[in-house]
């Protein structure tokens, strides 16, 4: 180990002015329960303080047009390298991103296909831009290059032809006023309104649908007896035009969601759904054309490469190549570049992907180590790399493949600092920082920083309990031993979904079942299928609402009844009639969203507020106790809690708003109390603070309850849903559901619900799931982790293999 990184006084978050000293040249584990603040030091302070320096050497006019970084709020750092981290979150990955774009992988294939490949006679040479769909000159002319095309339809624009138009027949209209003043276009050109659709005349209805003319006319709006409507120019746009520019213009994914919905979805015409034009798709190597090649899993393409590159060694020898052999050695160039590159993703256990997969397609865990493959590949050294959780997602089995990478990035000349939870990853690290010993307020301290031994001595670490032994199930079953006894069956015959085909299997109820496999084996792909084929037969389907993803291009719409491939039939008692799934993706997009909000409990609080005297007397109804709203938010900030102050040539900065210092609401708001709190002060309580504060208003001790339970009692009640991890925004989905004692059955679906957790809240987390069966639902979730197999009531296990080699059930037993 050669020197220290030596932190000094990191106060960031919740850290307690905290001083460590971390060996350089190694593999250092940062632990602690989650929201300890192991990432406040590994990202926000070590990173962080990397990135301010690196922004202090930019000229200050440059420095404006750099993304802000976060103030370590450290009082030194010494002996710090430059830094790469490497964080769970999608970054940068689009809707046109791919795993071929992310590892930059695709950029060499490309350049193999137009330098090497086979050109039909007479075909000019292509540059590796027309190989991409990316480029206007490889983009399919039909498509833009992603391979489906939306066309509006009488049918998709207009679900139920009985209705008027008046009564909304033309579904893909804007609602509100815009809707409105299409309608009283139509009835002011002379159509009748009030008639239903299919009465219409063939020539009328296709004109209202699908008319490129935008006639303007003068409307005179129904009077309304409360105000005076006066006339106006009304400019008609055919619904047809009105889903084309929303799809096209539109920079809201929910708008362009909605407007899917309104069209029908088909492979493009123009390249059959092949992303590229005909002469790029023309070019072949290796008998396979480079959308073929893409398709492939990455562990068959290298092959492949491999087999070919050893045929170009045999037949032209491995020497400087003469004239005659000019293509052979740029073959071979190209060849050991996209090798190297392959076996890397090979050896990180993500061979069952393949290159043209979209990244909004591969979870956060495979997304982080598609980056690392990059990274190992870049030749870096005397750098640190924080990495989040590497080994999430990953199949006990390929984590040797994983800390040998990592320590081949040591071996290089560099640090690995690693955020982990997986306690088989610490055990075979160099060094361990364990956080804590609690969550929130309760954390932030330094319980050790040595070799693992140390760790094991250290009792005051919730971690250290975990390090020799990961599965505790009388944490999680109590003094149950033996699995529950389904109350029934749910028989799911013929789903098909992405790796899944044709797949049958017997669902056991009022029990929790853990589907497990290797990575790639279909698992969630199952749970897709469950989800649409369950769902299509029942009528309560729910998707816990969440921050939409950016919507992918090409796609038609949610998953539902129209996409379901299979059959369900059901045997004994207990069977669903709810489906619900729970994912980890955000739970809202603005610091606006917070914990209290999304549970719902602040209605609740609000309208206890609004019942006081004080709010009486001055006629202040609920929405006077919210921020979000014009009467209840602080003018000066409306509601932010901090204003902007621009500097000259400086990067802009923030500041607590000098009139409601932070408190972000109104100061009438702040003036009427509960119980002696303000509603500022209820939002700055944490949730086990608010469980005693709020006890008398039941809706919202439920909520309190719920999220205590499965370990958020550190979190405020004002945290910003966009300052949580996915971990944390998934159980606040569950809490949500929880605290709803709903009696019907239903069927829970979760994916890799232990992501990001300690194994202290992973405990906590599965003895709530278990409760779910205990009251009569059934809990079916993908994963890997040891508790959850070591505890579930019976156990799927998908496989044999990842991707083609995957989808089928390898067994299905109780455990």
């Amino acid at each position: 180990m050669n020197g220290l990184i030596e932190v000094r006084g990191a106060r960031l978050h919740n850290l307690r002015d905290v001083d460590v000293d971390l060996p350089r040249d190694a593999l250092v584990a940062v632990t602690g329960v989650s929201g300890s603040g192991k990432s406040s030091l590994a990202f926000g302070t070590i990173h962080g303080e990397s990135q301010r320096r690196y922004l202090d050497s930019v000229a200050p006019y440059a420095r404006r047009l750099l993304h802000t970084a976060v103030d370590p709020q450290v009082r030194d750092v010494r002996g710090l390298p430059p830094t790469v981290a490497l964080e769970q979150g999608r970054g940068a990955a689009g809707a046109r991103s791919t795993v071929g774009t992310v590892t930059t992988t695709g950029s060499t294939l490309r350049m193999l296909w137009s330098r090497c490949g086979d050109y039909p006679a007479g075909a000019p040479r292509l540059d590796s831009d027309h190989f991409s769909a990316n480029t206007a000159v490889g983009a399919c002319p039909g498509c833009g290059g992603v391979a489906v095309v939306h066309e509006p339809t009488e049918d998709s624009m207009v679900p139920d032809p009985s209705l008027s138009i008046a009564e909304g027949a033309i579904a893909a209209w804007p609602g509100a006023w815009l809707g409105k003043n299409y309608r009283d276009i139509v009835a002011t050109l002379g159509h009748d309104i009030d008639a239903p659709w299919r009465e219409l005349s063939a020539e009328t209805r296709r004109w209202i649908l699908f008319t490129d003319e935008q006639p303007v006319v003068t409307v005179v709006p129904t009077r309304d007896a409360d105000r005076i409507n006066r006339p106006y120019q009304g400019t008609f746009s055919s619904a047809a035009r009105y889903v084309r520019r929303t799809l096209a213009e539109s920079r809201s994914a929910t708008a362009r969601r909605r407007m899917l919905r309104f069209v029908q979805t088909s492979p493009c015409p123009t390249c059959e759904g092949r992303r590229l034009r005909p002469d790029a798709l023309a070019v072949r190597w290796g008998g396979l054309a480079i959308d073929e090649a893409a398709a492939l899993p990455v562990e068959e393409l290298l092959r492949r490469l491999q087999e070919r590159r050893r045929r170009v060694d045999d037949e032209h020898g491995t020497g400087t190549a003469s004239t005659g052999q000019a293509a052979a050695q740029a073959e071979r160039v190209l060849l050991e570049d996209l090798v190297g590159r392959l076996e890397l993703l090979e050896d990180l256990g993500l061979g069952h992907l393949s290159l043209g997969r979209p990244a909004t397609g591969v979870s956060a865990g495979e997304l982080q180590r598609l980056r690392l493959a990059t990274a190992l590949r870049s030749g870096l050294f005397g750098v640190v790399y924080v990495l989040d959780e590497p080994s999430a997602g990953l199949h006990p089995r390929d984590v040797d493949q994983l800390v040998a990478l990592l320590r081949a990035l040591v071996e290089a000349g560099n640090t690995v600092v690693v955020v982990e939870h997986d306690m088989a990853v610490v055990r075979r690290c160099d060094w361990v920082v364990d956080v804590g010993p609690g969550a929130g307020r309760e954390g932030g301290e330094l319980l050790c920083s040595g070799p693992v031994s140390e760790l094991a001595a250290t009792t005051a670490s919730p971690t250290a309990a975990f390090l020799d032994e990961p599965v505790h199930p009388a944490l999680v079953l109590g003094e149950r031993t033996g699995p529950r006894p389904p109350t029934g069956t749910l028989a799911l015959r013929g789903l098909h979904r992405h790796t899944v085909r044709g797949l049958d299997l017997d669902l056991p109820l009022g029990v929790v079942t853990v589907v497990n496999g290797i990575s790639g084996s279909g698992k969630t792909s199952l749970l897709d299928a469950v989800h649409d084929v369950v769902g299509a037969r029942l009528a309560t389907v729910e998707d816990l609402p969440d921050a939409a993803d950016e919507e992918d291009e090409g796609q038609g719409g949610a998953p539902g009844a129209a996409g379901a491939l299979g059959q369900v039939g059901t045997s004994g008692t207990g069977a669903p009639r709810r489906v619900v799934r729970i994912t980890q993706r955000p739970i809202g997009r603005t610091p606006r969203s917070t914990l209290a909000t999304y549970t719902g409990l602040w209605d609740a609080v609000r309208k206890a507020f609004a019942a006081t005297p004080e709010a009486k007397a001055l006629r202040f109804g609920p929405g006077r106790f919210s921020f979000n709203t014009t009467a209840g938010q602080c003018p000066e900030c409306t509601g932010e809690g901090a204003v902007a102050i621009e500097l000259l040539f400086l990067p802009g900065a923030y500041a607590p708003c000098p009139r409601c210092r932070g408190a972000r609401f109104a100061e009438e708001s702040l003036a009427v109390t509960w119980h002696g709190h303000t509603v500022a002060d209820l939002l700055a309580m944490t949730v086990r603070e608010a469980r005693e504060a709020l006890d008398g208003i039941p809706p919202a001790a439920r909520a309190l309850a719920a999220l205590d339970a499965l370990g958020l009692g550190y979190l405020t009640l004002g945290q910003p849903a966009t300052e949580l991890s996915g971990g944390e925004a998934q159980r606040i989905k569950l809490a949500t559901e929880l605290q709803k004692q709903r009696r019907s059955a239903t069927l829970y679906l979760f994916d890799e619900p232990t992501t990001g957790l300690h194994p202290a809240d992973v405990h906590r987390l599965l003895a709530q799931l278990h409760a779910l069966a205990d009251g009569g639902h059934t809990v079916l979730l993908a994963e890997h982790d040891p508790v959850a197999v070591a505890t579930a009531d019976h156990l799927v296990e998908l496989g044999p293999g990842a991707g083609d080699a995957g989808g089928r059930v390898v067994s299905s037993a109780p455990r």
